[in-house]
């Protein structure tokens, strides 16, 4: 009877047993799902910290180009205009601002200086140093005969310098058409670059829209003016920007912000110097900087940072990512600070920086991709993929996209987004004619709306993508030169492309 009596109670045991482990294993569900709410709660009040800082950033920018308006504006007058309330004297853009005189000293050259459509053999290398000098002359004669009749120059580079982009989703146009929207390319000229060696960089000024330059491995750097309404360019100045110990060319070149100086790297070899700065105004002194933070091989690429403080960032053959910031000690203007120097195990071979956080891209030859938080101070994005990359750019307008060069043939350009971890969004490149091998001189950029990128090749065409075409290939392939393309910009104002060649020459191309 005892028996009959205690049986039935071990299935209710085990029941509650059973039970007791279901509502572990839910409050553990449930656990999960809270801290994964948390994190993403946590996510959305940084992300709204961060717009309020920024429109609070632009709110003071905005007022204080207000100010500066409204004191030209007196000035012309002869009137005092009042300060406005909330913009602080002493904030440092403003200063930057304030020392703004590029087109001063560029004012518009001769007629007789307007460079034609022409080959290389219609300048003869000999003749090369007489024309520079003239187009110095030129300039410097003409700041006090023209600086008063051409302000517009110098309101346009002031309107750029306080132009910011707001945030736009691109990201989900991604590869979203079956069909291309291609660009019409008008009419091209090409025009003589007139250095003695292979073109190495093209970048343009950040606060005038008239100016650009261009370096080469002869170690000249040259400085160019677009004429308006015509498709020519006027050569202002050539500069020799070689290195003091080794006499090396700069392996790239970025233009600083308030664009009054640009700065060249070199090598971290035999001690040389690795930061020049050519100093913009009618002496064209170049400078350089005592830090040598690099320790070994060539500086591949230097960028500035899209952020509230000014400071630049190199990448190195030396596997290090170092951050330059800018100071008030004249002694030591730009002080450097090593990111991290083992978190590639090869060559880094480009940088860049996202608007919408402080972090810094890396890209390297050991086919790694980090995004750095410099408040943070570690790594938060990490990926790699199955081929070297060669250099990375982040997208003008989606501050959460950017692009990375590989050496994969066929899918040399790769989009990504920071937010998601080691997935790619889409890829696309082209086949080569000329050769399977690829260049990392072959650089890319952006369209100012961002759905475009134009890229370089080793074949004479510019390439055209449109990223929200679902296919691979190119949108489109302009003719462009006789010889390989190293890059194709977009102008940020102008419907134009600004392209350069191993052909010597570069090439402006009228778009819509």
């Amino acid at each position: 009877m005892s028996e009959l009596c205690t049986n039935p109670k071990k299935p209710k045991l085990k029941e509650e047993d059973e039970e007791e482990e279901a509502n572990v294993s839910c409050r553990e569900e449930q656990e999960e799902v809270l801290v994964a709410l948390v994190e993403h709660r946590s996510n959305e009040i940084e992300r709204l910290n961060n717009h309020i800082s920024n429109y609070q950033t632009k709110l003071i920018e905005a007022e204080r180009s207000l100010q500066n308006s409204k004191a030209k504006l007196a000035q012309l007058r002869g009137v005092a205009v009042p300060s406005i309330s909330g913009a602080k004297k002493d904030h440092k853009p403003l200063k930057t601002l304030r020392n703004v005189n590029v087109s001063e000293d560029y004012a518009s050259p001769s007629p007789s200086k307007t460079l034609r459509p022409s080959d290389s053999s219609d300048h003869p290398r000999s003749s090369c140093g007489s024309s520079v000098s003239k187009a110095k002359t030129v300039v410097v004669k003409q700041k006090s005969e023209t600086s008063r009749d051409s302000p517009n120059v110098k309101d346009r580079g002031i309107k750029r310098k306080f132009e910011q982009k707001e945030h736009k989703e691109l990201i989900r146009l991604i590869a979203r058409n079956s069909s291309p929207t291609t660009i019409k390319c008008h009419t091209s000229n090409q025009i003589s670059s007139q250095h003695k060696r292979k073109l190495r960089s093209l970048i343009l000024c950040p606060v005038n829209e008239q100016l650009f330059a261009t370096s080469s491995l002869d170690g000249m750097v040259s400085l160019w003016q677009l004429q308006p309404g015509r498709l020519v360019a006027s050569l202002l100045s050539t500069t020799d920007c070689l290195s003091r110990k080794q006499r090396r060319w700069a392996e790239d070149m970025a233009w600083h912000p308030s664009g009054n100086t640009l700065f060249s790297v070199y090598t971290a070899d035999d001690g040389d110097s690795q930061i020049s700065i050519l100093n913009l105004n009618k002496t064209r002194e170049v400078t350089f900087l005592e830090n040598k933070p690099h320790v070994k091989g060539i500086i591949n690429n230097i960028k500035f940072m899209p952020w509230e403080n000014t400071c630049f960032v190199t990448g190195g053959s030396d596997h290090a990512v170092v951050l330059w910031n800018e100071s008030d000690d004249e002694e030591n203007k730009w002080k450097s600070k090593p990111l991290h120097r083992n978190l590639h195990s090869a060559a880094v071979m480009g940088v860049d920086g996202m608007k919408n956080k402080n972090v810094v891209l890396s890209v390297g030859a050991d086919k790694r991709i980090y995004g750095f938080d410099v408040q943070v101070g570690r790594a938060d994005y990490k990926h790699q993929i199955d081929y070297k990359c060669m250099s990375v750019l982040a997208n003008p307008c989606d501050f959460n996209l950017f692009m990375v060069q590989s050496g994969e043939p066929e899918k040399q350009l790769r989009l990504f987004d920071i937010r998601l971890r080691k997935t790619e969004l889409h890829s696309f490149g082209w086949k080569q004619d000329s050769s399977e091998s690829q260049s990392a001189l072959i650089n890319q950029s952006w369209s100012p709306d961002g759905l475009y990128i134009t890229s370089g090749s080793v074949d004479p065409v510019i390439h055209v993508f449109d990223i929200r075409y679902n296919a691979r290939k190119p949108t489109q392939s302009i003719k462009a030169h006789q010889k390989r393309v190293f890059k194709a910009e977009w102008h940020y104002s102008q419907p134009l492309l600004i392209s350069i060649s191993s052909d010597l020459n570069i090439g402006l191309h009228k778009i819509s």
